[in-house]
């Protein structure tokens, strides 16, 4: 029994007439007697009443009909879908990033839902090294990480550059200030993020190499709570530039550079290489390339 052999069936049983479905379907009548020969062989049950001459179902016929009907329709249900996703009318775009990464999101996502408004967006929030593994273990399609992984199953494309800066809140002696040293901050009482980075142990050298003490009187979780600790005063931070940027914009806090501390992050998109990515997740890595062209042919313009 296949799909043609139930098409038959149903042009047979909706025409009343072995000719008729015959012209319906674009095919001889005897090409139409031949499949239904064969399925009803198969079945081993008649399926159209013999003596009748308006294509009558037999008890067989009428069951096999209601089932080819529910076939067909989940087949062209099928394709529709398919279609759909094809067309990004359905279909879901699944991310995985951290606390910080995901801050890349903000623009991008709502210029996504803009173009595929159909699509549904599903962003995993994890620890920055197990993106990777869960890239490779299908968990998400595309994972936003600030280093490029050394996996060479993973394929990784760059698409901003972030900073380390320094938070203050705007009333505070250093806020005046758009570069500042290591030495400057010595009596300085620092907010920092319990989590291990290799950042985090870049800027503890650097204190050790200018002999400048680095008083960490807090520890938290999350940029989060780091950021409103700072907004109270009760201490500066070293963040990302991106993780503070609508406090920044705010006037909540002020960001300032520590001189011998430009670290510098490059923001990647990984994706399994080789994988055949859902057609969400191509638009989404097209927009944001398409976005990266807008965003260096602005800064190669001449300034005014």
């Amino acid at each position: 029994m296949d799909i043609n052999q139930l098409e038959v069936l149903v042009a047979v049983a909706q025409e009343k007439s072995f000719s008729r479905a015959a012209e319906t379907l674009h095919r001889t009548q005897p090409a139409i007697s031949q499949a239904i020969g064969r399925l009803e062989n198969e079945i081993g049950e008649l399926l159209f009443d013999r003596s009748s001459k308006d294509g009558t179902l037999t008890a067989a016929g009428r069951v096999l009909f209601d089932l080819a009907q529910q076939i067909l329709n989940m087949r062209q249900h099928a394709h529709t879908a398919i279609r759909e996703l094809k067309d990004l009318h359905r279909g879901k775009l699944s991310l995985s990033a951290n606390e910080y990464t995901v801050m890349y999101l903000l623009p991008v996502l709502p210029a996504f839902r803009a173009r595929h408004p159909h699509i549904k967006i599903e962003v995993r929030r994890s620890l920055a090294s197990r993106i990777p593994s869960e890239i490779l273990g299908r968990e998400a399609e595309i994972g936003i990480v600030s280093f490029k992984p050394g996996d060479k199953a993973i394929a990784a494309i760059p698409v901003l550059t972030d900073e380390l800066s320094l938070i203050v809140v705007p009333d505070h002696p250093l806020a005046r200030k758009k570069v500042i040293s290591v030495r400057e901050l010595g009596a300085e009482s620092f907010i920092a993020h319990n989590v291990p980075s290799p950042y985090r142990e870049r800027v503890i050298r650097t204190f050790e190499k200018y002999k400048t003490p680095l008083n960490i009187s807090m520890e938290l979780p999350t940029l989060e709570s780091i950021k409103r600790f700072v907004e109270q005063g009760m201490g500066v931070a070293l963040v990302p530039r991106l993780a503070a940027q609508t406090e920044i914009a705010r006037g909540q806090v002020v960001a300032l550079t520590v001189r011998e501390m430009k670290l510098e992050r490059r923001l990647h998109l990984v994706y399994r290489k080789g994988a055949t990515l859902s057609h969400a997740a191509c638009a989404f890595l097209q927009l944001t390339r398409d976005m990266q062209k807008q965003v260096d042919a602005r800064s190669s313009k001449p300034q005014a």
